[in-house]
């Protein structure tokens, strides 16, 4: 896959071992339709992970992520203040988002990673498909790599059910929700 980026100049034989992932060059987003027309694109600012990788035997890798629901930005004041509270998030009750795999797989530079998914104490299994984008040694010496991946949820298995009947028919907000993942991660000493 091309992205028209520049790609690393050098790359890690063995990107096996424990990560964390940095925070402030990695995105958490989200895209929902809303009134039936346009999307509305949003993100999370605040939260923590870790990854085993293991090229070698890929089903031993895992990942745990913890995502703070209150950093929650979708550009306008109003709405994050709607999506934090109890008609979609409720954030004062249900302050994490957070997701631990069960299932890693691997071929090539693709990476399928499933696991459970909790957003207001529901935990349901999705499967999110991941390109690993580069590893290099970064000019602080840290061994980095980089994957995205995205995958489509029903916002209504979580109990995410809130919505307003549009006159024309329709709603305003979709049930389909794509979560999208622009991962880097450094390698821990």
């Amino acid at each position: 896959m091309t992205t028209g980026f520049d790609a690393p100049t050098t790359a890690i034989d063995d990107i096996s071992g424990d990560y964390t992932l940095d925070v402030t060059h990695s995105r958490l987003g989200f895209v929902a339709r809303h009134a039936m027309v346009t999307k509305v694109r949003g993100q999370f600012s605040s939260f923590n992970g870790t990854a085993t990788i293991d090229e070698a035997n890929p089903s031993a890798s895992k990942v745990d992520l913890s995502i703070d629901v209150a950093s929650i930005e979708s550009g306008t004041a109003d709405r994050d203040g709607h999506l934090k509270s109890g008609d979609f998030f409720d954030a004062e009750t249900y302050p994490s988002i957070t997701f631990t795999s069960t299932d890693v797989k691997r071929d090539g530079n693709d990476w399928t990673i499933t696991g459970d998914l909790t957003i207001k104490d529901v935990t349901k299994p999705v499967t999110i498909e991941f390109e690993q984008t580069g590893s290099a040694r970064d000019p602080f010496g840290n061994v980095r790599v980089g994957f995205e991946g995205e995958t489509t949820i029903n916002r209504k298995d979580w109990g995410l059910t809130w919505n307003a009947a549009l006159e024309t028919g329709g709603v305003l907000v979709s049930d389909k929700i794509k979560l999208e993942f622009d991962v880097s991660a450094i390698q821990s000493a």
